[in-house]
């Protein structure tokens, strides 16, 4: 008989029940939603992959703060989910060891763009929970960048809603704990070998520093 150490056992236990709090304590989905994906075939087909995630990203897709972060998706930008979906796929951007993406190797591009409009439709309250007392620092640094760093304002991109455009993604509402880690991690988990939109961020990200990196995620975090 196969023994496992105690720490794994916890470990398997904590993930598991994080997961499923994920998908039993976000609001339930607005009905015009679900109906969102139930015409044509590609919608219909893309539904079940749908369920799947909102299994972690809320069914609302508002995104889940807890001991796995998962990030907004609802009101992102349709070509933006449609280019992450891809790039999961082609492995250009890096999966985290805890997150189960294998499901989105199957998705068509007809299912990827019935997905990005679900999400893009969807429009819950921000969850919140990001520091007050970055806000001011992080709107700053959002509209003015930071000239002597050579760090653009972010609003030039993501516009002065933080709402995004095209393949820009959204900003505003996004969980301030997601925010943080792809700004500190942007090197390591995203544009691996592409000459995208996110190859754009990677000088930026690295020239920010821990702090400036969540005055930003506080402000965007605050914005609706």
């Amino acid at each position: 008989m196969k023994v496992i150490s105690l720490r794994a056992a916890v470990s398997a236990v904590i993930l598991v029940a994080a997961v499923c709090t994920a998908a039993r304590v976000t609001p339930a989905e607005p009905a015009h939603a679900r109906r969102g994906l139930a015409h044509g075939p590609e919608r219909g087909a893309a539904s079940s992959k749908a369920d799947y995630c909102t299994d972690c990203h809320g069914p609302s897709g508002q995104g889940y703060h807890g001991y796995l972060t998962m990030p907004r998706l609802a009101g992102q930008t349709p070509e933006y989910i449609v280019n992450q979906l891809r790039n999961f796929a082609e492995r250009s951007r890096e999966r985290d060891l805890f997150i189960n993406m294998s499901r989105i190797h199957g998705l068509g591009a007809d299912q990827r763009a019935a997905l990005a409009e679900h999400f893009h439709g969807l429009n819950p309250s921000p969850i919140g929970g990001g520091p007050q007392n970055l806000v001011g620092e992080g709107r700053r640094i959002y509209q003015e960048g930071i000239p002597e760093a050579n760090i653009p304002a972010c609003a030039a991109c993501h516009g002065p809603d933080g709402k995004g455009q095209d393949a820009i993604p959204r900003l505003a509402g996004q969980l301030y704990t997601y925010t943080v880690k792809e700004l500190t991690n942007w090197g390591r988990e995203r544009a691996q070998g592409r000459e995208d939109s996110s190859a754009v961020m990677a000088p930026i990200a690295r020239a920010l520093s821990p702090a400036q990196s969540s005055a930003i995620a506080a402000y965007v975090n605050s914005l609706r």
